[in-house]
């Protein structure tokens, strides 16, 4: 069983996949719990379009290379 906590909320999904996807449409910061695991932040940004993340923020971290 994997428990995802949102504020006061808990939640039970049978699947990581179903915890992951719930949490990816709230958008907001959660916590999953499961095998003695916890995973926390906020998830949803699975890539960058057009200089921009998919829910409209603009991407703006470059990497520098040291030379």
């Amino acid at each position: 069983m994997i428990t995802v906590k949102h504020n006061t909320e808990l939640l039970e999904f049978e699947t990581l996949d179903q915890a992951m996807a719930w949490a990816k449409e709230l958008g907001e910061f959660v916590t999953i719990q499961f095998n003695g695991t916890e995973v926390v932040g906020k998830f949803g940004a699975d890539g960058i379009l057009d200089g921009k993340f998919p829910n409209g923020e603009l991407y703006t971290w470059k990497k520098r290379r040291r030379q």
